[in-house]
């Protein structure tokens, strides 16, 4: 199995992260070894950050996607994950590549929601916490459904301090049970690896977003995509063009 990392954030310190921590994630979750392969995006914020942040990003990880998967897929990737929590251009992607394309939030619901009815998504940066609630709108869950909580600082902070994030994820995580959440999400990719550290300080399920994307992508079925035919582009990369123009 081999399988694409690709951050959509542009700081090569959060690729070594996420790879790192997938890495030593497969053996503790039971899943079967995969050669891991970290990208990191051609352009973009070195954090997301924003919603303008987010847009660029979205442009970001289709072009990286297109430089390392490409409409025929010469490498032999069998999955690719999109390592930012909120996946910009996921949609996108799975219009386009000839493989299963995983993302942290999609996959962290869907772990989340086997567990308990009502969830909670814990991110770093209060930008994020309405455009979480969207991502989990757009998918059919509300307020009642999933709850969307931030602490201060932003995941690019929090992966360079992670000792001094704990007890305030923690603490955060720790309120939005006793609002009614049965399971929470620790999402991003500079919170990678936290989880475990943060679980035990808590009395409901503490998830991990990369876990939830590496069993989804390693330990489910992969689903068959179906590419949708694009109109005529212009003033893309090469890489680009030819992913949007589909095979030869």
């Amino acid at each position: 199995m081999r399988l694409l990392l690709l951050n959509g954030n542009t700081d090569p310190a959060i690729t070594d992260l996420v790879a790192t921590r997938a890495a030593e994630a497969l053996p503790r979750l039971g899943l079967p070894p995969a050669e891991l392969v970290p990208a990191t995006a051609p352009f973009g914020a070195r954090y997301i950050a924003t919603r303008a942040a987010v847009a660029i990003a979205g442009h970001a990880v289709l072009a990286a996607l297109a430089e390392q998967i490409g409409p025929d897929n010469p490498r032999g990737f069998d999955a690719a994950i999109i390592a930012c929590f909120g996946e910009p251009g996921i949609e996108a992607a799975r219009e386009l590549l000839p493989i299963p394309v995983h993302g942290m939030a999609d996959a962290s619901l869907a772990a989340a929601f086997a567990i308990a009815p009502r969830i909670a998504l814990l991110t770093g940066g209060a930008a994020w916490i309405p455009m979480l609630e969207e991502f989990a709108l757009i998918r059919g869950h509300g307020p009642d459904r999933v709850l969307v909580r931030g602490v201060a600082p932003t995941g690019d902070m929090i992966a360079r301090d992670p000792e001094g994030a704990v007890a305030l994820l923690a603490g955060a995580a720790t309120q939005a049970a006793a609002d009614g959440a049965g399971a929470v999400v620790l999402g991003g990719a500079g919170l990678a690896g936290l989880a475990q550290r943060v679980a035990p300080l808590v009395r409901v399920p503490v998830l991990d977003s990369l876990d939830c994307a590496l069993v989804a992508a390693l330990g489910t079925p992969p689903a068959v995509p179906q590419r949708v035919p694009q109109a005529p582009q212009q003033g893309l990369s090469p890489a680009l063009a030819r992913l949007m123009a589909g095979p030869a």
